[in-house]
């Protein structure tokens, strides 16, 4: 199940590395002899230090020192990081330029400008994943290339889902503990948004927005079978839940597809914004499982883009007249065979 988390972060490790070796490559050809083993020395020494400190930013991340180092003062976090770099920057460059440099020394006059310049290389990638961890790499993407700077319109899926009695939960874990249960929550959503080619929207209280632009995501049925991928999901991880938490999270989920208007939005904090009746059907649908009694219904203008798997099955239901709404909507449950 984390096959697509697992490929998402070797894609991202593969393309910031070519990226690291091509700049170096030029960066080593400008400052030393303007000769191919210029180059090469480059191309070693982004081996050397941006290997290691990609690694570390990709997979790291999840392990219990970085996890705990995370909830210390953000001095401390940082401190802790800036030494790593360092580290691994003065390390490559020394194990390099000992191993393949013919200068008998190792601190020659590019060793300098090759420190200063290794280190702006690092802070500027530590600067993209910690801005692409908080708004996503694909928003970050969008906004860097410009791609909602005017608005435009679009055709998208989306999905909702909403944990149940979550304010039940609250009172009986407490506001910390529920923290911590709401984020091994979304970690489980997260990854069945990866396995589906999802896009997480936004979280907003204790619910997921994930949305699909991709007409082979939605015609092949990816984003009808994302709710039961976390369910997958949720009940491969029911031990460490009940662990934990003394629980394991159910949710319902809402599916539909329509047109909206994306753009940037906002001033002082700018974000990619979606806007139009579709998202507002998409919150009434969740609100219509409740008094439906069903954990996941999809509106038939979804379910007539896409292909429904064949280990799910649909159970149409009666029109919904949804308030602010003058068409009704027909709807589906959805379900396992």
């Amino acid at each position: 199940m984390r096959s697509g988390r697992a490929h998402r972060e070797w894609r991202i490790f593969l393309a910031l590395s070519i990226a690291s070796a091509v700049i170096s490559a030029c960066f080593g050809y400008l400052i030393g002899d303007h000769s191919l083993h210029a180059v090469v020395m480059g191309v070693l020494h982004s081996i050397a230090i941006a290997t290691p400190i990609l690694l570390f930013e990709i997979k790291g991340q999840s392990t219990r020192l970085l996890r705990r180092l995370r909830r210390q003062p953000l001095a401390v976090y940082f401190g802790f990081r800036s030494l790593f770099y360092i580290a691994v920057i003065i390390g490559g460059m020394v194990i390099v330029r000992l191993l393949f440099n013919d200068s008998p020394t190792v601190f020659d006059e590019t060793f300098r400008p090759s420190i200063v310049f290794a280190v702006a290389m690092s802070v500027a990638a530590n600067l993209v994943f910690e801005v692409g961890r908080l708004l996503g790499f694909r928003t970050l993407k969008n906004l860097l290339t410009g791609r909602y700077v005017q608005p435009r319109r679009e055709q998208r899926a989306f999905a909702l889902i909403d944990m149940k009695d979550s304010t039940g939960m609250a009172e009986r874990l407490g506001p910390i503990r529920f923290h911590e249960l709401l984020n091994a929550f979304f970690q489980d959503v997260a990854d069945a948004a990866l396995e589906c080619r999802a896009e997480i929207h936004k979280y907003v209280g204790d619910e997921a927005i994930l949305t699909w632009s991709r007409t082979d995501a939605i015609a092949n049925g990816d984003c009808v079978a994302c709710p039961f991928i976390v369910q997958d999901r949720i009940a491969a991880n029911s031990k460490r839940y009940k662990s934990r938490f003394g629980t394991v999270p159910q949710f319902r989920a809402a599916l539909h597809w329509g047109e909206i208007v994306a753009g940037e939005i906002g001033d002082l904090r700018r974000e990619i914004a979606y806007v139009g009746d579709t998202l507002n059907v998409a919150a009434r649908l969740l609100d219509a499982t409740k008094t439906l009694g069903e954990d996941v219904l999809a509106s038939t203008d979804l379910l007539d883009q896409t292909t429904v798997p064949p280990d799910l099955k649909s159970k149409p239901l009666s029109t919904l007249s949804l308030r602010g709404r003058v068409a009704p909507l027909s709807v589906a449950a959805l379900e396992r065979r």
